[in-house]
């Protein structure tokens, strides 16, 4: 901080800090202040040090024919054990050479309609479908291509390329919802096989076995042995704690306040324009507060769902039977978001099929609610440029391992909780400065206690 020449002036005293702060507990009337619901009804939670650690166990399936991953913020991994459910790497178990693949995977993203893989062109790698919904097609006599399939979050395309020589697509893959691919690179399977002799002895096994009969579809053909062959093998789901737990640091938010020396004297009655001024300022942090526990890349509720609790509707617009979807696949869902566009669109499949949503309070305000579930505004959800949005559902509080809000009190010139204000001088031009601080953040304590309605149309 700027240290002024007239000492007395370095920063707010206590009479003009006890002045400000009595000016902010009734917000002014503005349009720029939304009910802010999500920031009302999650806990917060105090970090004294500035960092909330999660500890979560890490369960995954071996033996279901699917891959498993997991997620940190827009961050996708796989499960380097689950690697093993690639045919050609069925049966191979060292952990360093797993871990090695796994760390060689690229994450890609993929919007709605454009094409991951095109029939004809050369494999160059292994695709693990983490997230979405990935429609495999052909050539056609008549419409252009044939359907093959459609795969979806752990599925895999291009691993016969793992056997033996890459080829070429057999067919086309395209996104028909926004997917996220994890690329498994052949030049990184080599040079993870020059390293590991163990891996390059497996690979050169299962080159050398018959290549298995394919049918149409492309699919391999599965042959069944006659008589009694033994016991069959049954998927077993391992449970383990995450080696390096996920620890969530407090964010700021910040802006300066400056308002000129004639309107700003803190030494004068009354100090009505600073007080608005800092009304205003604080009511626009807290706006980008909500919008960041929403939309941030590293904390926000929308890139912090588990791959598993993202839905997709059955159709376009959100219906009836997509919103029971959504709150099925956890506990004691306490609330709802979605834009208010989203709640319309919500409202008008809901008339056309007869079905009346009921209501709910909240904070002594009557909301609309889905199955006794209150469904709240948050216009800080987005909407695309395909008008799509996402409705989230939430359960809250650490005694129900839910979703909670993170921030850090008694911090210094603590103005609000978790917010200080801080003089930061008067410049040539007799303006007066003043940094406008707020730290916060957002923590999933398990992955069902957050789930997502993804893509719907409204």
């Amino acid at each position: 901080m700027n240290s002024p020449a007239n000492p007395t002036r370095t920063s707010l005293d206590t009479r003009a800090a006890a002045k400000l702060a009595s000016t902010l507990k009734t917000p002014p009337q503005m349009q720029a202040i939304s009910p802010r619901w999500l920031t009302k009804v999650l806990p917060w939670v105090q970090v004294s040090g500035g960092t909330f650690r999660v500890n979560r166990r890490l369960a995954h399936t071996l033996g279901n024919g699917r891959v498993e991953f997991v997620a940190t913020g827009t961050d996708v991994r796989v499960v380097p054990a689950e690697l093993t459910e690639l045919p050609a790497l069925h049966g191979f178990d060292d952990p360093g050479a797993l871990d090695a693949l796994a760390a060689a995977c690229v994450q890609r993203e993929y919007a709605a309609g454009e094409v991951i893989a095109e029939a004809g062109r050369p494999v160059e790698g292994v695709l693990l479908i983490a997230h979405g919904k990935v429609r495999r097609s052909a050539p056609g006599a008549y419409d252009g291509e044939t359907t093959l399939g459609v795969l979806a979050g752990g599925d895999f395309a291009g691993d016969e390329a793992l056997a033996g020589t890459p080829g070429a697509w057999p067919h086309t893959l395209t996104a028909l919802t926004r997917c996220t691919v994890l690329a498994l690179p052949l030049s990184g399977v080599q040079a993870v096989a020059g390293r590991s002799g163990g891996l390059r002895a497996h690979l050169d096994a299962v080159a050398a076995r018959p290549a298995p009969r394919r049918n149409k579809r492309g699919e391999a053909d599965v042959e069944l042995a006659s008589g009694h062959v033994g016991e069959p093998v049954l998927p077993g789901t391992f449970v383990d704690y995450e080696a390096a737990p996920r620890e969530y640091e407090l964010s700021v938010a910040q802006t300066v306040l400056r308002v000129h020396s004639r309107v700003a004297d803190l030494y004068s009655e009354p100090m009505d324009q600073v007080e608005q001024q800092l009304r205003l300022t604080v009511q626009a942090l807290r706006e980008r507060q909500e919008h960041e526990l929403v939309n941030n890349r590293e904390f926000g509720l929308l890139h912090n769902a588990d791959l598993r609790q993202r839905v997709h509707p059955r159709g376009g617009p959100p219906t009836p039977a997509d919103l029971d979807d959504l709150l099925a696949r956890r506990r004691k869902t306490q609330y709802l978001l979605a834009h208010p566009r989203t709640i319309a669109a919500i409202g008008r499949e809901c008339s056309a099929r007869g079905v009346y949503p009921g209501q709910a309070e909240v904070d002594g305000v009557r909301v609309q609610a889905w199955r006794g579930v209150p469904l709240l505004p948050c216009d800080k959800i987005p909407v695309t440029a395909a008008h799509t949005s996402s409705v989230l559902a939430l359960r809250t509080g650490q005694e129900n391992q839910g979703v909670v809000g993170l921030h850090q009190t008694g911090i210094p010139e603590e103005y609000e909780p978790s917010l200080n204000v801080r003089f930061m001088g008067v410049s040539e031009q007799a303006v007066v400065s003043y940094l406008v601080s707020l730290y916060f953040s957002a923590a999933v304590l398990v992955p069902d206690a957050l789930g997502i309605l993804e893509d719907v149309e409204i």
